[in-house]
């Protein structure tokens, strides 16, 4: 039977001016017309009009949801896809289906900030509640059941993604529990399984005893509902929109969507989904990341987020320590970023690390590189050699095309990492997939850190797992791939021991390289000790009173590496770095001659060749270094001072020089 229908608005945009971004309502047009049944999980028809903007503010939220909640019986529960996400140009090839389930307002218009990032990468639907619908939370669970299964079985090798905030997060949670075999990820924001330990309970309690014209119009209220409305406003508003507009036009609308009734309707709903799902945690089995702000004054979602994790077999957590429950409407946060960081992103059932990897966006890399300051004061010197042996400023030497196998010197704590990646990236277009520690990808390690995100950036740039497979797919497809056979050894090394490299005897790279006819370029990084100073190294660390438990933990169940290799690196324990800053000096990278193997493949399969060839990268990433040490002595702007002289008056993007080639 056909349900009542529901549609959504039309708009143009005005040209933008520099300073604002004009919406105006469209006239009144034939509307899209949706469909909505208890069973059917897309629309009757496609949208066939977009809405083209960037981030948007209170004032498209405040449109859109209007346009949704119009009709005062509401009509059951029902799916929608935003008029940005409704064709399917610009999506990837075989992009799984998303989703969202709404919080307590039960809009669906959460996402409203990430339509389009998600709309790229995601077939994205979100959940909308009507005002007065009443549908109990089982029957919220078992219409989301229906639409799991269906998507699963139209695509039955892709994840179904379910992203539930709050109240949402319990649906996800639920239908998980009771579809053990059906392929889900789950990403939870600030969930509702905390309910019985949140200030919501309380609110419950006495909501009876608030006067209707004060319970929602009064800045305190909102406050309380929000956690703080005038933050959440200050991150949300859009261009063009004074904040009294925004504060007025969101509050009024509050009033519209969560009337009393409602909100006890909704409270309740909540108690009891979070008992319901508490008591079924041991069945959940799905892909699981956890999203919890630390301002969150609703719901204890930082601690919720570590019981979780406890719990859950297959569970992950990312902290936001400055955002609040409305984490999703808040700038700053980028939940795209978010799951890429996790490495979550996934097109089958196994996560293929080069098949699924989505490189940086533009914003991803500057927000990257802003994030490490210090190392932006290293201001870089990168020189390249040309096949007639020429060095060159730049990075004209390295070759436009691959496969090509970049290996070098992993300096203390990769400090290189970063500004090479990005460098590369941003000044050729060329990313690099390094080949990490499995330390970089395991679940259990992100619990010993201080922050579970720490990693997230070497995922974001392309790290993979160290392994023969992935070093093979990636030189199969014409990556070029970023290799440090020192390992976790150069990276922890010891005092005394910058420079150094700590390589196995056994050519491991060369076979792999001729097998494709790959490229190898030695490079060498210097600049470490211009950055820091090592004051506790492993041999100081072991010798701390109950050091040893922390080894334990961080060494006893993580994959050994180089277990087979004798000397030195054989040693490779992940411990941490205690390290004394200095005034940032200057980093210098060289990138030397390339070594063509092309041609060479049945000479390079003979052991003895492949090892000649092995010593002679290996000689050629020694001389790298060499010739920079040296050379930065000739460097008048390798102290910081003359830097920021020089860019005081030649301009702050100037670049800036170095010494003679």
């Amino acid at each position: 039977a056909s349900q009542p229908t529901s549609s959504l608005m039309s708009a143009t945009i005005a040209t933008p001016t520099p300073l604002q971004l004009q919406i105006r309502v469209a006239p009144e047009a034939p509307r899209t017309r949706w469909r909505a049944t208890t069973c059917r999980a897309r629309p009757a028809s496609l949208p066939d009009a977009q809405v083209v903007t960037g981030r948007k503010g209170v004032s498209e939220y405040v449109e859109a949801a209007q346009q949704l909640t119009r009709w005062p019986d509401g009509g059951p529960p029902r799916w929608f896809s935003p008029l940005e996400c409704g064709g399917a140009g610009g999506r990837i090839s075989g992009a799984p289906t998303l989703l969202y389930l709404p919080g307590i307002d039960g809009v669906g218009l959460g996402l409203i900030r990430h339509h389009e990032a998600l709309a790229k990468i995601f077939v994205l639907w979100c959940l909308h509640i009507p005002v007065k619908d009443r549908t109990s939370f089982e029957g919220l669970v078992e219409y989301v059941e229906r639409t799991v299964k269906l998507e699963s079985s139209r695509a039955p090798d892709r994840p179904v993604y379910l992203v539930g905030e709050s109240i949402g997060a319990c649906i996800a949670l639920a239908g998980a529990a009771r579809n053990r075999d059906t392929d889900l990820v789950l990403i939870l924001v600030n969930p509702g399984t905390s309910f019985h330990k949140s200030k919501l309970q309380s609110l419950s309690a006495f909501l009876d005893l608030i006067p209707e014209p004060f319970h929602l119009n009064s800045p305190e209220f909102l406050n309380f509902l929000t956690e703080n409305f005038m933050q959440m406003l200050l991150t949300f508003i859009g261009r063009g929109t004074y904040l009294e507009e925004g504060g007025q036009a969101l509050s009024e609308f509050l009033v519209d969507v969560l009337p009393r009734e409602t909100i006890v309707w909704k409270l309740q709903m909540l108690r009891i989904a979070s008992s319901f799902v508490n008591s079924r945690l041991h069945a959940v089995r799905a892909q699981t990341l956890v999203l919890a702000s630390g301002y969150d004054v609703l719901l204890p979602s930082r601690e919720e987020a570590q019981r979780l994790q406890s719990m859950l077999e297959n569970c992950r957590v990312r902290h936001f320590r400055d955002n609040g429950h409305t984490i999703l409407l808040e700038g700053g946060f980028d939940i795209v970023t978010t799951i890429k960081g996790a490495e979550y992103y996934r097109r089958s059932s196994q996560t293929d690390f080069i098949a699924d990897y989505l490189p940086p966006t533009p914003s991803e890399l500057k927000k990257i590189l802003d994030s490490f300051g210090i190392l932006n004061f290293a201001n870089l010197v990168m020189l390249s050699t040309l096949p007639d042996g020429k060095i060159v400023r730049g990075l004209a030497g390295l070759p436009e095309e691959g496969p090509v196998v970049l290996v070098g010197y992993h300096m203390l704590m990769a400090l290189e990492l970063v500004p090479l990646v990005a460098g590369v990236l941003s000044s050729t277009g060329i990313n690099l997939r390094g080949l990490g520690h499995p330390f970089l990808f395991n679940k259990y390690s992100e619990q010993l850190l201080p922050e579970s995100s720490l990693f997230d950036v070497c995922r974001i740039l392309g790290a993979v797992p160290v392994t023969t497979f992935n070093f093979y797919k990636l030189l199969s497809e014409k990556h070029f791939v970023l290799l440090y056979p020192g390992g976790a050894r150069e990276v922890l090394h010891r005092k005394g021991e910058e420079y150094k490299l700590f390589w196995p005897e056994q050519p491991e790279f060369v076979r792999m390289a001729s097998r494709f006819g790959a490229k190898i370029i030695p490079f060498g990084v210097v600049g470490e000790d211009d950055i820091c100073d090592v004051l506790l190294d492993y041999n100081d660390l072991l010798k701390l009173p109950f050091y040893d438990i922390m080894d334990k933990k961080l060494n006893k169940d993580s994959v050994k590496l180089r277990a087979d290799c004798t000397g030195e690196i054989q040693n490779q324990p992940i411990h941490p770095m205690v390290v004394l800053p200095k005034v940032p000096g200057r980093f210098y990278f060289i990138f030397g001659k390339p070594i063509e193997t092309r041609g060479r493949e049945m000479e390079l399969t003979e052991k003895e060749n492949a090892q000649h060839m092995y010593l002679h990268v290996k000689s050629e990433v020694e001389n790298c270094i060499k010739y920079l040490k040296e050379k930065r002595e000739e460097d008048p702007y390798r102290s910081i001072l003359p830097r920021l002289l020089y860019q005081a008056v030649h301009g702050h993007n100037a670049e800036i020089p170095t010494f003679e080639l």
